[in-house]
Formats: structure tokens, C-alpha cells, sequence
């Protein structure tokens, strides 16, 4: 979230960098600067009563030692009435941070200077395109089709055992998916990433530190006894992992990647473009995670930029970079890079992953800091994140666009996980 004194410094800037994204913050900024001027005025007027019982509180032991008994007890009275007027202020004090606070998250990040108006996906900026794309016979099957034919993706299975969205992966198409999973992993590591294994349910004040809550509450599944939530990516508990945290400026980049599998309730709607493995309630997925001085903040976007690029080119698969406009951008986001995979049976881009600069927002929300060598105020901390791959729509574009009369072929660099070379 944005701090308040960027906003009461510089409100006019907030209202119109936000319209880049198509918010009109008017309104609220001013009620923030309103409650924030009234909760400033309260916390004056209890300084003030503290330091003066604190000043009379003194004086009435000077007074005691002069035997000056009944101005003492009269000062005892004052401070006695300031104490429950200081109690009065700082009840108020709590409800007015809460409104402020409650004010702010409102507002979605800033966007970034190089970020472009626009109000979606038409608007967005093609920076880079690579790779081949392959012409496919008239004949050529979707990958829905596809794992039909070969038997290695069940989708009635998955709606038996739990609902629509949730397939059931089965033997060459298993082998494919954990060998992507093994291939991304191990990529990011050779890049310099930890892995972790994080919990795939998170708590409440996690979802609230990464921007999830309360704004995208309703895309994720809630275990209601417990107050979990199953995880939309593996940003959330990876970056949550530093909330809270002073972390050593000269140990920045902290790099970090983690698989998890993914849940999401958005149910999308009908039509081939989110048929198949296009759009899924669980899915799989490869998230790196830095947490970045805010100096260097951009250079490492252009480094997981880079990463990403790398996945796709080493699967084979033709593949173009965006950058997203404010309209298309999320929430938290300052800067978005989306990659998309082209689908030769579909005849259309598939997105695969979205690489993220947070700035501080997230950081704000979970009181990551860094502290430089010789400094003593701490800062906040500069969040990225981005998918190293999401899986389905990769599976999806490798599926149809690898197929041949022989079978679907394996990308080279693959086969030393998968095993096979064909799928048949």
C-alpha cells in the first residue's frame, strides 16, 4: 500500500499517475488527507496533555517535600482528569488510524514511468518477439484433442473426483509435467534462486501483505473453519516469508523460487479460449521471488525479464514480451512484463507468465525493510516477483505445436527429464 506521507506530500502526483490505470482517486485521497489532518490535530493535543502531567506530576513532588499537601492533591486531581482525557484521545487516535489505514488500501500502486495509458489487453506494448512459428497442417489436432488421443490428461476424471477445472495427469502426460516442474527448478537454481517448499495454505495477514486481501478475496478458495486460504500463486507465502523483517542491504537481491501447485475460483467463461488446459481451478507453477534494494529494483526485473525469456526459447516455443498498459495491469503491480507462448493448433498467444516490480507497495503492507551499513533508519524494501513458468498453457502450446503423424515430439532439452522423446 502507499504510505501516507507520500500521499500527503504528494496527493495531486497520486491522483494523476493513478489515472494511468483507470482509477479516479480524488475522492479518496482527499478523505485520506481529511482524517489524516484530524488524527494529527488529536495526536498533538495528547502530546500536549502528556507532557503537561508529566511537567504536574513532577511539581507534585516538589510540593510534598514542602509540605504543600492541598495544591498537591489538587494537582493529583489534574492529573487524574488528564489521564482519562489522554485515554479519551487515544481511543479515538486508534479508530482514526484504522480509518486512515482502511482509506489507503484502497488504492492501488502506483504505476511506473514507463507504464502506458490504456484500458486493456489492446493497449498493451509488444517490447520483444522470438522463436518459430511452426505451420501446422489443416488436420492438426488442439491440445484438447491431443490428450484424448494419448491418454495423458483426464479431464472427466478430475470432474469425478473433485469438479471442472481440476484434470487428473496420467502417465506420459504426468512424466511432462514433472519434468517441466524439475527443468523450471532447476533453472533458477543455476540462476542464482533458493528453493524453497512453502505451505500452499496461507493466513489471513499473508494475503493481506501481498495485495490478495481484501482485493481479490473472491478468487481464492477460503478453508472457513480454519480462516486459510488456499494459495493463488506461490508469491504470496514466499514473499510473506520476509514480513516483519529488517533485512541487511548488502545481502539484497534476496532470491528466491519455489513450485507449488496453484488454486483459483475464477471460473472464466465459455468459448475455446478457455477450453482444455487454457484456464484451471489447480494448476501447477514455478515462482521466483526477489526482494530488492530499491536502486537496483528494475535491474532485477530486467534479469527475471531475461530468465523467463530463456524457459521459453530453450522449450522451442515462439513467444512474444509485453508490457502491460495501466489498464491491464494488477493492483499491486508498478511495472508488468506478460509472456505469451503461440498456440499453432489454437492459432492464437497464450500467456505463460507475468513478471512483476512491486516497488514498496507490497513491502509497506508487510513491514520488509533493509537497513543499510552504517545507517540507522531503515527502509522499505523493493518486492518482484514472476512465473518461471505456469504450466498449462505450456503444455498446451508444446502439445500442439510438436505434434506429428508419429506422435507428439519432446523438446531436446526435456528428454533428460521426461525420459522419452515421443509421445505416442
Amino acid at each position: 500500500m502507499l504510505t501516507i506521507n507520500l500521499i500527503r506530500e504528494n496527493s495531486d502526483f497520486i491522483v494523476e499517475r493513478l489515472r494511468i490505470k483507470n482509477f479516479e482517486a480524488g475522492e479518496t485521497v482527499g478523505r485520506i488527507l481529511e482524517l489524516d489532518q484530524t488524527r494529527r490535530e488529536i495526536q498533538s493535543k495528547c502530546d500536549q496533555m502528556q507532557a503537561d502531567m508529566n511537567r504536574i506530576s513532577k511539581e507534585i513532588g516538589g510540593m510534598m517535600k514542602e509540605g504543600r499537601k492541598d495544591e498537591a492533591a489538587v494537582a493529583k486531581g489534574k492529573t487524574y482528569s488528564l489521564k482519562e482525557d489522554i485515554k479519551l484521545l487515544s481511543e479515538r487516535l486508534d479508530v482514526l488510524e484504522n480509518e486512515v489505514r482502511n482509506e489507503i488500501i484502497k488504492l492501488p500502486n502506483l504505476p511506473y514511468t514507463l507504464v502506458a495509458p490504456g484500458f486493456g489487453a489492446d493497449n498493451n506494448i509488444k517490447v520483444k518477439e522470438g522463436g518459430v512459428i511452426p505451420v501446422l497442417p489443416d488436420t492438426a489436432l488442439a491440445h484438447w484433442d491431443l490428450i484424448k488421443k494419448y491418454d495423458i490428461i483426464d479431464f472427466d476424471l478430475g470432474i469425478k473426483l473433485t469438479g471442472a477445472g481440476f484434470p487428473v495427469y496420467k502417465g506420459k502426460g504426468a512424466r511432462l509435467e514433472r519434468s517441466l516442474i524439475s527443468f523450471f527448478l532447476d533453472e533458477a537454481v543455476k540462476s542464482g534462486y533458493t528453493e524453497l517448499m512453502p505451505p500452499i495454505v496461507v493466513n489471513e495477514d499473508s494475503g493481506f501483505g501481498t495485495g490478495q486481501l481484501p482485493d481479490k478475496e473472491g478468487q481464492m478458495y477460503h478453508v472457513g473453519i480454519d480462516n486459510f486460504y488456499l494459495i493463488p500463486t506461490a508469491e504470496v507465502p514466499v514473499t510473506n516469508i520476509y514480513r516483519d523483517a529488517i533485512l541487511d542491504g548488502e545481502n539484497l537481491p534476496v532470491k528466491n523460487v519455489a513450485y507449488t501447485p496453484c488454486f483459483r475460483r475464477e471460473a472464466g467463461s465459455w468459448g475455446a479460449h478457455v477450453r482444455g488446459l487454457n484456464r484451471l481451478h489447480q494448476f501447477d507453477k514455478v515462482e521466483i521471488v526477489q526482494i530488492a534494494h530499491p536502486d537496483n529494483s528494475y535491474q532485477c526485473l530486467d534479469q527475471m525479464v531475461s530468465h523467463v525469456e530463456s524457459l521459453v526459447s530453450k522449450l522451442e516455443l515462439p513467444y512474444r514480451i509485453l508490457r502491460l498498459c495501466g489498464g491491464d495491469m494488477s493492483f499491486t503491480s508498478a511495472m508488468t512484463y506478460d509472456f505469451e507462448v503461440w498456440s499453432a493448433a489454437q492459432k492464437r498467444w497464450l500467456e505463460v507468465s507475468s513478471v512483476s516490480n512491486f516497488e514498496s507497495f507490497q513491502a509497506n503492507r508487510l513491514k520488509c525493510r533493509f537497513r543499510e551499513k552504517g545507517e540507522k533508519q531503515n527502509r522499505l524494501v523493493h518486492t518482484l516477483n514472476g512465473s518461471a513458468l505456469a504450466l498449462p498453457r505450456i503444455v498446451a502450446a508444446l502439445l500442439e505445436n510438436n505434434q506429428t503423424d508419429q506422435g507428439i515430439t519432446i523438446p531436446e532439452v526435456l528428454r533428460p527429464y521426461t525420459g522419452f522423446g515421443i509421445i505416442d
